[in-house]
């Protein structure tokens, strides 16, 4: 049996991983989506001063409430910077790293810094007409979706904390890398705020090499959008439940 904990991206709430956690418990292990602190339905929590540590200690607490060892931790889209961030803290509790569609930082960056400088100008610039300094979600056209699964995430996504996206993240790239990790790539359509990171993980180079070395890093393309919690929940199921099979390789 494996722990998954599984950590949504920006605008988004636990409420997305419904499907992939009945899909895991189900195959019987165990399986926790966490909300950060201000989305989904702790929204009524949003406030200015929720920053990218926030969110990391809301991760690092579930992991801890749980009782979690050797956790298959997934951290969606923005969520990349928070998984990096929880491995860099607590290395020997996590057995394996899923970046799903994600964020892959150096150390030093932002969730910002790999974005178009138009997309830096328009969250920022919203986020500072926001009382509550939190920028709007964007139409989930953009992750792919169509019919009542458009309808159900537009009515669900919430203003996401605008702190979090320019504060940068220090960790030891050696240290993260040592845990077994996988990056699954969602193409179709690809959403372009993650191109630059397609690219990262495709070279060897990155991370001054340690991304490919360390505990191991795989590759995975899945041809669905951005949430495929949503869009294909049973194929990403099942990419999961490898990485779980992958534990200790």
């Amino acid at each position: 049996m494996a722990d998954f904990l599984l950590v949504h991206g920006a605008w988004h709430g636990a409420w997305c991983w419904r499907d992939v956690t009945t899909a895991l418990v189900r195959a019987g292990h165990r399986a926790h989506a966490v909300t950060l602190t201000g989305l989904g339905e702790r929204a009524h929590l949003l406030h200015a001063g929720i920053d990218l540590q926030t969110h990391v200690q809301d991760v690092v607490a579930a992991i801890e409430a749980e009782e979690m060892q050797q956790v298959v931790l997934v951290g969606h889209s923005y969520a990349g910077m928070l998984v990096t961030a929880v491995t860099d803290r607590m290395p020997g509790r996590i057995g394996h790293l899923v970046y799903l569609d994600a964020v892959v930082p150096k150390p030093g960056e932002s969730w910002s810094s790999t974005h178009a400088a138009a997309t830096r100008k328009a969250r920022l610039e919203a986020a500072q007409g926001s009382a509550l300094f939190a920028f709007p979600p964007p139409d989930p056209g953009v992750f792919g979706l169509d019919g009542a699964s458009h309808a159900w995430v537009r009515r669900r996504q919430t203003p996401h904390p605008g702190h979090t996206y320019e504060m940068p993240l220090d960790f030891d790239v050696q240290r993260v890398a040592a845990v077994p990790r996988t990056f699954i790539d969602c193409t179709t359509p690809a959403l372009a705020t993650i191109d630059a990171i397609r690219t990262r993980v495709r070279t060897p180079t990155f991370w001054d090499g340690a991304w490919s070395s360390g505990g191991g890093a795989r590759l995975v393309v899945m041809p669905t959008g951005h949430d495929p919690m949503i869009s294909e929940p049973q194929a990403l199921t099942q990419h999961l439940l490898a990485c779980a099979g992958a534990q200790g390789r």
